[in-house]
This record gives C-alpha cells, structure tokens and sequence, in this order.
C-alpha cells in the first residue's frame, strides 16, 4: 500500500547548544496518528544545490513506504548555522546522535531510527552506530570506509594519495558556499562572512599526520568492530576506490553485516554505472523495515556477501555494462589461496636472477582516478601504457577458468639504497588480443613495510622480505587469457613520489603472488530497479563538460595530467537558484625528477537568484622538496561584481619518512 506524504523543504532542528541544523523532511502522511520509522541522511554536501537529484530520486519511495526521510546539513554547511570543523570529527558525530535522539522524540515518530548514506554519510554512519545512540537500530553504508587512514582519499599503506590534495580542494570550494537567502533570510550574509572567515583548510592538518596515529584510529571502526552492535547493509562497487569496505565489515563484525559489491562506481546502485543496477529501494525498505518495524521478512538471513563477478572486462572510453554474474556466500569465510611463483608465476617455485627495477615517474597515467564519478576516463584504461614502465611476470595461456574474490597478496624480497621508496603492484587481465585490464592494485610505502603506526627506514643495500596486499576483486579470467603481475615504483598521479625515488633491486625467484579463489557459491538474481532513470530532471541553462588528457611535453621534458569538470549551470524548478561549478585539476611532473612535481586545483562555483548573485574562486596548490610538502589555497569571494573576501593558506610540513 502506497502512503501519501509531504515534504518540508527546510526545517531547523534546535541543539542543546544553541545551534540550528537545517533539515528536509519527507513525511509520511497521518504520521502523528500513526507513528513511523524515521532514515537519517547527515551530509555536508547541501540539500539545497546539493543533493537534491539523488534524495529525489529515493526518499520519496521511503516515504511511500512510511519510511520518514531527514536530510540534515552538517554544522556549517548548506543553510545550518556554524562552522565545520573537520571530517568525521567528535562534534559532528555528536551532533549526529543528539539528531537521532531528536527525532526519536517526535511525535511523528515510533522511536526507531535508520542512519545511511554515500561517502561521507557512508562513514558517519558506522561511526555514528559505534557510539550506540539508543534510537538508532540499523545502517546503510554505501562506498565508504572502516579504516580511515588506508581506506580513503588521504593515503594507501604510507603512500600519499594525490586525491588528498583534490579532496582538500574540494571541500574549501564547498564549504566557502553562502547558505541560500530564501531559506535563512537576512542572515546568510553574516552567515557567509563568518564561514569565509573562518573555515579550515583541511589539508594542512591531514598532512601533518602522515602516519596512522590517533588522528586516523578516531572514527576507523575498525579500530573496535564490536561497537557496532546494530545491523549493517555494506555496498561498494568494484570500479570505486571503496571497494574493500564491505568484505572488511563482514570480517569484522560478523553477522552483524551483509555485504554487497555490484560493479559500480561511486554512486547509489539504482542509478550507478556499470550496469547492471540494483533495485536499491527495495533492498533498504526491506531492510528499513525489518529493523524499524519489527516485519519478520527474513532481512536477516540474507547472505552474508553477494557480489557482482566481474567477466573479462574491456577497458575504453566509457563503461556502460560490465559483463559478469551474481553470486552469494552464505557465510563469508577466508578463501582458499592459489600461489603462483616468480618468475614466470606457476605453481612451481624457481631460482631467478636478481632485477634492479625504477620506473619513470610518470608510469600510472593509465590508472584513472582512485575516486570515480563517471564511468569513463576516470576508470583504468588499456594497462599496456603503464606496463611498459613495470616489471611483468606472466602466465601462460590459461587452459581453465580462474575465478577470484577477495583481496590478492604479493610477497617478495627486495633491496633498496634508501630510507623510503614505493611499491606498486597491479594485477592484469591479458585478453588475446594482447588488450590489458586492470583487475585491482596495491601500493605501498616500504617505510611502512611493518607498520603504519610506526613506519621503519628501508635497511640500505640489505634484501628483505615484503608483503603487499592489493584491493578486493571478484574477477573471471576466461580459458586462453593470461594474469599478469606488474610490479612498479610509481604510479602517477595516484600516489605522489618518494624524495629521491631510488628503484629496487627484486629478487625474482621470491616473488609469489597469492590468489584469493571464488570456491563454491550460489548463483542469484540481484533484482534491477524498475525505473531505468530515477534522477529527476532539472532546467538545464548551459550544458556541462568533462575531459581528461594526458600532456607529454617532450622539449620540456615534463608530463602533464589534465582534469576539467564543468556541471554546466542548472536549475531546480520552484527552488530558483541557478548554480555552475567548474572544477580544473592539473599535475606535473618530470620523469626524472620526483621533486619536480606539481599539483594544482581550480574551483569555481556561481549560484545566482534574479538580480542576486555570488561567486567563489578557490585554488589550491602542492610542491616538495626531499625534505618537505609546500602547500599554498587561496579562496576568494564575489558578491555580483565586488570582491568581498580573500583568504590565503600557506604551509611547509616536513615529509615523515613519505
């Protein structure tokens, strides 16, 4: 039965400090008569020129359901008052609960709470459910993380990721936005004054932890999987950077959590490419009632992990559909390990000659982005650019079926004449045809070989032994491809240059590359969602634009990584804000010369109202030394023609054995 509801576009909900978060509500009709479960959605990405395309896209159906939907903006985002003061941090997730405890309250509501999200709202919500609000009984996590130093944007096993910087930027060009005057009135000047004044540019504290020390443990689940007593819904894609959250959250909490990996990017799965979707709002309405109603629908006995088996993909210009099947565990358990050995990876160990290994810095333009919005360029494309830059080991033709789940290992003993260089290693789909695609990817800082916490300069010149463990795959190599390992020093501009990028001696016969095997599953259907384009519409003024290039100057003798995303100018009927962000990114580096690198981010963002009108500029720039990161953002403001504030960042951090 379908119920009628309502949405209030903008609601504030009081704090016991005084402060007033803005919320949208989509409220099942007759609710005070007949209470109803309620879905908290916690975000900094404002609901108003924000999200709205994607909230519309679902919590409508929720409210169908009588499932209540609140979309709050995080303190100092969108039209909620304050400042932000960071990510995940122990005032936002406080506020988080007090919310929870907030609607718990409402007379509307039957006490019971949901908490989900994508990425940021992905985290918050484990994090949240860690803290134990008592209202709060069940989560949807979505592309997120449970470990927050080797599992975000910021580093990968001690290796600097350059979507560091990108995030950085991203985030000072969102929160330098001023809240929308039709929802704050005279205040948003004053509002905007103060955010523009006062925002953090968060990169400069990122940085100065390069290690895995407190300022990461806090909020990494995995740090203490038993908080997390309430039952969790664990969703990644195979084509996001997040891939390795759902089968780490069933490891760790157990029954508690049901994994589920399609072969999406970062997006929600009823609207996500590579298709095939999922039927997304069924999955969490059954989940949500479950949970929040009592419904006796079996929600808990689902698999432990359903996952989307990737079938000899083909890279190109733009993924639409992903060839492949669903399987499911029951149970998820650790699988079964083929070992192949160097170097011509069979299952027999052989003696090898050793190998001095340094790839030129600009190996990885093949890579994509760790952080995909697109099913294009963003995703790996022919490895063959990057190959020709590693150390190959290779099968031959392969006379069965290989099929992998889980997360791949290479050991290997290796020397190096410095205290820090980086590892790479990719795994390789070899279709006939000699076409290269990329199965999933390690990297790791040999510093931190042992540990992240407590990271060890390399011992000069002495052979040791390494382990290095790659992100999650489920992948079917068919009979006559080959699997290929590519080992490497860098892959640019995934992860950004050691000081002095030394090479590695590699000795070939102890290189062995652990294979996480499919074993007996169950085949199942994952329903697709029945509204092939669920993304409401808006009133386009100017169409966007995306590019990526890859620029060798050979005369300079420099490689240059182009990134330009333009959202063209848009406008959502009866709300009428028309909005533009433009978003250029650039890297460069020098093959040679690790300190030759150079990253710069460019934001612009309009939001205009009749005669109204304001516009941000933020820019954001990284270099280094051999002994230090050299950070510079400058955001400044318009409103109509008048600048109304500058604001410079500068900082030097030391590099910590990075």
């Amino acid at each position: 039965m379908t119920r009628e509801f309502s949405v209030i576009e903008n609601h504030w909900i009081p704090l016991a400090d005084g402060t007033r978060l803005a919320a949208r509500i989509w409220m099942p009709a007759n609710a005070e008569a007949d209470p109803v479960p309620a879905v908290l959605e916690f975000l900094p990405y404002r609901k108003r020129t924000g999200t709205e395309a994607r909230d519309d896209s679902t919590y409508p159906v929720f409210a169908a359901a009588g499932i209540a939907g609140v979309r709050v903006d995080i303190r100092g985002s969108g039209e909620s008052d304050g400042v932000i003061d960071g990510e995940y941090t122990p005032q936002e997730l406080s506020d988080a609960a007090e919310i929870i405890g907030w609607i718990a309250a409402q007379p509307w509501s039957n006490g019971k709470v949901g908490m989900m999200g994508i990425s940021w709202g992905g985290f918050n919500c484990l994090q949240v459910a860690a803290l134990r609000p008592p209202a709060l009984k069940a989560v949807i996590s979505i592309a997120s993380t449970v470990d927050r130093y080797n599992d975000d944007i910021h580093y990968k096993n001690g290796c600097h990721l350059s979507a560091q910087l990108s995030w950085a930027a991203t985030m000072l060009a969102y929160q330098s936005r001023c809240p929308d005057p039709a929802l704050v009135g005279d205040r948003w000047r004053e509002m905007w004054m103060q955010r523009l004044a006062e925002e953090p540019y968060f990169m400069p504290e990122w940085l100065s932890h390069q290690r895995r020390d407190g300022f990461w443990k806090h909020a990494s689940i995995c740090e203490d999987f038993a908080a997390v007593e309430i039952p969790s819904l664990v969703i990644a894609g195979w084509a996001d950077g997040y891939r390795n959250t759902p089968l780490k959250a069933v490891e760790g909490m157990g029954a508690r959590a049901k994994a589920l990996i399609g072969p999406w990017i970062h997006k929600y799965p009823h609207f996500a490419w590579p298709k095939p979707r999922a039927d997304f709002h069924a999955e969490a309405i059954r989940w949500w009632n479950r949970w929040l109603r009592d419904d006796p629908n079996g929600a808990e006995d689902l698999p432990q992990v359903r996952a989307y088996i990737l079938d000899a993909i083909r890279p190109g210009p733009r993924r639409d559909h992903d060839a492949g099947r669903w399987i499911a565990k029951a149970e998820w358990h650790a699988p079964e390990v083929l070992r192949l050995h160097g170097p011509n990876l069979t299952d027999t160990p052989a003696a090898g000659e050793t190998v001095y290994l340094r790839s030129p810095l600009d190996s990885g333009t093949a890579a994509g982005e760790w952080f995909t919005l697109k099913p294009d360029a963003e995703l790996p494309q022919d490895q063959r650019a990057d190959d020709a830059g590693s150390l190959l080991f290779e099968t031959a033709p392969l006379t069965a079926p290989l099929e992998l789940l889980g997360r791949p290992a290479v050991t290997l003993r290796l020397s190096c004449d410095a205290d820090v260089a980086n590892l790479v290693a990719r795994l390789v789909d070899v279709h006939p045809d000699g076409t290269a695609t990329r199965i999933c990817y390690g990297v790791l800082n040999l510093a931190h070989r042992d540990s992240d916490e407590v990271p060890q300069p390399m011992p000069h010149g002495q052979m040791i032994p390494v382990t290095l463990v790659l992100d999650a795959c489920g992948y079917h190599l068919r009979p006559g491809h080959r699997l290929r390992l590519a080992l490497a020093t860098s892959y640019w501009p995934t992860i950004l240059p050691s000081p002095t990028d030394p090479g590695v001696t590699v000795d070939m016969g102890s290189v062995a590359l652990d294979l996480p095997l499919l074993g007996a599953v169950d085949e199942i259907a994952v329903p697709e969602p029945e509204n092939p384009d669920p993304l409401p519409k808006y009133i386009d003024h100017f169409p966007g634009a995306t590019r990526r290039r890859v620029i060798r100057d050979l005369g300079e003798g420099r490689t240059e990584y182009h990134i330009h995303e333009d959202t063209g100018v848009s406008e959502v009927p009866g709300v009428g804000m028309i909005h533009g962000e433009i978003r250029d990114e650039i890297w460069s580096i020098r093959p040679g010369d690790p300190q030759s690198m150079r990253g710069h981010c460019r934001w612009e963002i309009t939001m205009r109202r009749g005669d109204w009108s304001v516009r941000t500029l933020s820019e954001a720039w990284m270099e280094c030394t051999e002994t230090d990161w050299l950070l510079r953002a400058r955001v400044t403001a318009w409103e109509g023609d008048t600048i109304v504030s500058e604001r410079d960042f500068d900082s030097r951090i030391p590099r910590d054995l990075m």
